[in-house]
């Protein structure tokens, strides 16, 4: 696609369109960074569209981006990205907080019959047909100068966004839909999101809650002084300890410095930098009681009269799939409409499908519907006593 956009490399000049956008109803962002070898996010680019003033704004050109921060942090307009949740890491590490209110294309997707999490090339194709190009993806936005063609890549991004922005609002207002996605739009400005808590990053390593007693406790530090140190020297965590090492560590328990270079997966370079860190680390946690494991609730096989159950309520599903033109399975899988009716755990509880379906499935469960036929066609009514 060609549009006219300007490139912003001096405060002169970002002032000057941050005051033009000033009071826009609504701003398409998109970003581009680099992160291969940090653990914070270094911001590239900033792209940046109100529907009719399309810039690329040069970040590593500018030492003051307050008038940009202004500009997002401005409560007046809505702030629309697709799949959001690194290009608002980004701002929250910037400011501390994120710019709200936000419109996030790729949790709305769905609520138009697309899949979950569909990529942005997937949408834009379904939403505008448009086949976005490849030819960039793989372009070092660090590097000086960028190129025309790279330019164009980097703003057709936020272009697109606010093509689709405005045919979804179009949609979802037809549908009466617009609000049913305002709680997971909210929930994506809390600081946890962005921000992990270091005492619990060790559940994010696979066969970590494995581990029993000290070893679990071992485990529990060493993930968190990974994650800490990681931060204090803004570095990738894998750069450290890999989870394997972590886990090797925590079944091997060394007791000095040496025998970490003997534990495979943990760096040369780390075990004599940080050997003697390890070793504390390792020798004041086993005193520790480790955090408990989220047991996860196992699904129980169906009994003959609960599996009726769930045939009755997968034709619910599909009643209200068909209604609102979407596909059954995205709407509610039957794994989560059985999950839903062994322990009340599903996603179907969640956001818009507790609306569009959710509500109905447990009314159905506690008696309050029933199935009745209508001229040749299956509908639900309220159950009469």
């Amino acid at each position: 696609m060609t549009e006219e956009f300007i490139y912003i490399d001096e405060y002169s000049l970002l002032a000057e369109y941050c005051e033009q956008l000033k009071g826009a109803a609504w701003l398409a962002v998109d970003t581009e960074f680099e992160r291969e070898k940090t653990y914070y996010p270094e911001l590239a680019l900033v792209q940046i569209t109100d529907g009719k003033n399309a810039a690329v704004i040069d970040p590593l050109a500018i030492n003051d981006l307050t008038p940009l921060m202004d500009l997002l942090y401005d409560p007046s307009s809505i702030k629309i990205f697709h799949s959001a949740r690194q290009d608002l890491e980004i701002f929250f590490n910037l400011k501390g907080s994120i710019p709200s209110p936000l419109f996030d294309t790729q949790l709305a997707a769905p609520l138009l019959g697309f899949t979950d999490q569909i990529g942005y090339a997937n949408l834009v194709n379904g939403m505008i047909g448009v086949e976005l190009s490849k030819a960039h993806t793989r372009t070092d936005w660090k590097r000086r100068p960028l190129n025309e063609g790279q330019l164009q890549y980097a703003i057709d991004d936020v272009i697109y966004l606010a093509q689709i922005y405005e045919k979804m609002i179009q949609q979802l207002t037809e549908l009466n839909r617009l609000d049913w996605l305002e709680n997971d739009f909210k929930a994506m400005t809390d600081p946890e999101v962005y921000e992990p808590d270091s005492n619990q990053v060790w559940r994010r390593i696979r066969s970590g809650n494995r581990l029993k007693g000290k070893k679990l406790a071992v485990l529990q530090g060493l993930a968190k002084w990974r994650e800490e140190t990681a931060r204090k020297e803004n570095r990738p965590r894998t750069w450290l300890l890999r989870d394997d090492a972590i886990i090797d560590l925590a079944h091997q328990l060394p007791e000095n410095k040496g025998a970490i270079f003997a534990i495979k997966g943990v760096h040369e370079r780390v075990a004599r930098k940080h050997g003697s860190e390890l070793i504390g680390v390792i020798a004041d946690s086993q005193n520790n009681e480790p955090q408990q494991a989220v047991e996860k609730t196992k699904k129980k096989p169906l009994k003959p009269n609960q599996e009726a159950m769930v045939d009755a309520m997968m034709a619910i599903v599909r009643l209200r799939a068909e209604e609102n033109n979407l596909s059954s399975t995205l709407l509610a899988p039957r794994k989560e409409v059985e999950l839903l009716l062994q322990n009340g755990e599903s996603i179907v509880n969640s956001s818009w499908r507790a609306r569009m379906i959710g509500d109905d499935l447990k009314e159905f469960i506690a008696g309050k519907l029933s199935f009745s036929v209508i001229d040749q066609k299956l509908q639900m009514l309220p159950t009469t006593s």
